[in-house]
């Protein structure tokens, strides 16, 4: 190596929230892997140390000592090279998200985030206090006649803000700035971290290493992506995506040499959503020590979607298929589900719950005499199927995987206690109409949802010729309205002037604010749209507003 050229890494690790010693281990492993390597710094992202978010593991005592104990015996271990590593630091009883720097055995400095996020998923301000001075070093490791190398350290919601510690650190002479993050995926977020990084190091004339963390953690998705920009605001290199990697680049000590800018390729936005709900969905598994999981198939384009994801996320011998046909199950519907495990190679069983479901009826008739059918016949059968998954998941062990996508969801057109249950909804923030757009991409690379369910008219089949449209707007019309009215918070008003028919757009707001109380009780889905129900949209589910 160029004795002129300081070599850096990006550690773009997946840590496991609470899993202080595997986490720890990972460190460690990646800080050898770095020094193999001949780097000078390393860099790990925000709370590498316990996962993030940890959320009110962060209320217990002995979890923050745990972290900080854990934080000193790796730095016993650090020897020869420069760590930056986030943890959680605790200082007159006030907890800080901090990044420490680790050089030959010794904590060399602490920085505490001093912008903390308390907005969409976050809550930081319910937990740490905000840091008040940036943080300035002298590199001790590196190449001879580098020991005047000053660098910066601050963490993700810093670089954000033009009058912060990314312009304090550069004009205190830093001339790189190590940010470390954990930055939750959503379609369009690599779009903005990107110019808010080439901003800041052309506006700073600062090298800029941004890491981010990688990996699923409940209903967030952390992308990695970690990037280094030089001092004229170009990305010059970026880690993968959706993966681990370490992200190793050598940069001139002499600031008006760039380094050489590598072709970056940006991918398809439906490939990246499908990437996401893919490590998403691993994650959520695994981490949560299940194995295999189990999909109730209608024959229809979600669940046909969910079991596709699920077999290529876990290996076709961790999934389960069932088909639980009714009176008014479809032969082509019977068709299309067992072709779609024959396709995936998953395990398919057709139980049909007809004879449950007529005992159900038998059951009820004296007291629903001289009423009409109604909705509650239909959503029996959704309830009688939910009751044989959870039935299967308690005896084998299976993960039920519920199928409800962000237009149901919205809407309230999903059954409680019925398709809704499950421990995980992996397309709960996916509209139907992306639905369609990610099964497509997925037959691009093989072929294995029927042509057929692509096409055919969706239907939940609780009735004899029921399809969606007799109760929502088709979903070419009903999914803009949602997103202007859940991820974008415009009023009746606001949409209507769009071109959205009035009454229209009034009956499909209603339906959203009717069914926050469904969506309390529905199981947690995958974040990937900009807002999604949950930890971003906290609505009261007893509420007369109506705007």
């Amino acid at each position: 190596m160029d004795k002129q050229t300081l070599r850096i890494a990006l550690a773009q690790i997946n840590s496991t929230v609470g899993d202080l010693q595997g986490n720890i281990n990972k460190i460690a492993e990646y800080i050898k892997r770095a020094k193999d390597s001949g780097v000078d710094i390393v860099c790990f992202p925000e709370m590498a140390l316990t996962g993030y978010p940890p959320e009110d593991l962060l209320l217990k005592p002995k979890f923050i000592a745990d972290n900080i104990r854990s934080l000193k015996k790796l730095a016993e271990s650090v020897t020869d090279i420069t760590a930056i590593v986030g943890f959680v630091d605790r200082l007159d009883d006030n907890l800080y998200n901090a990044a420490a720097v680790i050089y030959n055995g010794d904590i060399d400095g602490i920085y505490r985030k001093m912008f903390l996020p308390n907005y969409g998923v976050f809550d930081e301000k319910r937990y740490f206090k905000k840091g008040e001075e940036p943080l300035v070093l002298k590199l001790k490791s590196g190449p001879a006649g580098v020991n005047d190398f000053i660098f910066g350290v601050n963490i993700c919601e810093d670089i954000w803000h033009q009058e912060g510690p990314t312009k304090e650190e550069s004009q205190a002479g830093a001339r790189l700035i190590v940010n470390i993050n954990a930055s939750p995926y959503h379609m369009g977020k690599i779009q903005e971290r990107e110019a808010i990084i080439r901003n800041q190091a052309k506006a700073n004339k600062t090298y800029i290493a941004y890491v981010n963390l990688v990996g699923g953690q409940d209903e967030l998705v952390f992308d990695g992506q970690s990037m280094v920009a030089d001092t004229q605001g170009n990305v010059i290199k970026r880690a993968g995506a959706f993966k681990e990697d370490l992200l190793v680049v050598d940069l001139p000590l002499d600031l008006s040499a760039s380094p050489r800018k590598e072709k970056i390729t940006p991918a398809l936005p439906v490939a990246e959503v499908y990437q996401a709900l893919l490590l998403g969905l691993k994650d959520y598994v695994v981490k949560n020590g299940f194995k295999k999981v189990v999909v109730g198939l209608s024959g229809g384009i979600d669940s046909s979607f969910v079991a596709a994801l699920a077999a290529e996320a876990l290996g076709k011998d961790n999934v389960v298929g069932i088909f639980m046909p009714t009176r008014y199950s479809s032969m082509e519907s019977e068709a299309d589900a067992k072709q779609l495990a024959e396709n995936l190679g998953i395990k398919f069983l057709n139980i049909t719950v007809e004879p449950m479901y007529k005992m159900y009826l038998l059951a009820l008739e004296q007291y629903f005499a001289g009423l009409n059918r109604d909705i509650t016949e239909e959503n029996l059968q959704a309830r009688i199927r939910g009751g044989m998954l959870m039935a299967l998941s308690n005896k084998f062990s299976w993960l039920v995987l519920a199928t409800g996508n962000k237009s149901e969801m919205s809407t309230g057109y999903a059954t409680l206690y019925g398709d809704m249950v499950g421990g995980l909804a992996p397309i709960k923030d996916v509209p139907k109409t992306y639905v369609y757009a990610l099964a497509r991409y997925r037959n691009s690379l093989g072929e294995v949802i029927p042509q057929r369910v692509l096409t055919k008219e969706p239907t939940a089949e609780l009735k004899p010729d029921q399809k969606d449209k007799d109760t929502l707007p088709p979903y070419e019309i009903l999914d803009p309205i949602l997103k202007s009215y859940i991820e974008e918070d415009k009023d009746a008003e606001k949409i209507v002037a769009l071109g959205f028919d009035e009454e229209t757009v009034l009956k499909v707001i209603n339906m959203v604010d009717r069914s926050e109380y469904k969506r309390k009780q529905s199981p947690p889905g995958i974040k990937i749209t900009p807002r999604a129900f949950g930890r971003d949209r906290r609505m009261p589910i007893t509420n007369k507003y109506r705007g």
